[in-house]
C-alpha cells in the first residue's frame, strides 16, 4: 500500500527534483528533503516556488515539441 502511494507521487511530481538533481549533480532525495524541511519552516513558500518551477518545466517541454510547418 505504501509503495503504491510512493510510486503514485513519484510519477506525478512533475520531475522538478529529478531535473534539479541532474542539473546540479545532487541526489534527488536530498533535494526533496530540502523542499519538505523548508516548507515546514517557512509555512509553505517553497511549495509555491516548486509549483512555479514545475510550470516552467512543463511549458519548456511543450515548446520543444513544436513541429515546423514543413513536417505536416
Amino acid at each position: 500500500m505504501i509503495k503504491r502511494i510512493q510510486l503514485f507521487f513519484e510519477d506525478h511530481a512533475f520531475g522538478v527534483c529529478a531535473y534539479l538533481g541532474e542539473k546540479f549533480g545532487i541526489a534527488t532525495s536530498s533535494i526533496r528533503l530540502f523542499f519538505i524541511y523548508t516548507s515546514f519552516l517557512t509555512l509553505g513558500s517553497p511549495v509555491v516556488i516548486y509549483l512555479a518551477f514545475a510550470f516552467v518545466l512543463n511549458i519548456r517541454g511543450h515548446l520543444r515539441k513544436r513541429s515546423s510547418i514543413w513536417d505536416l
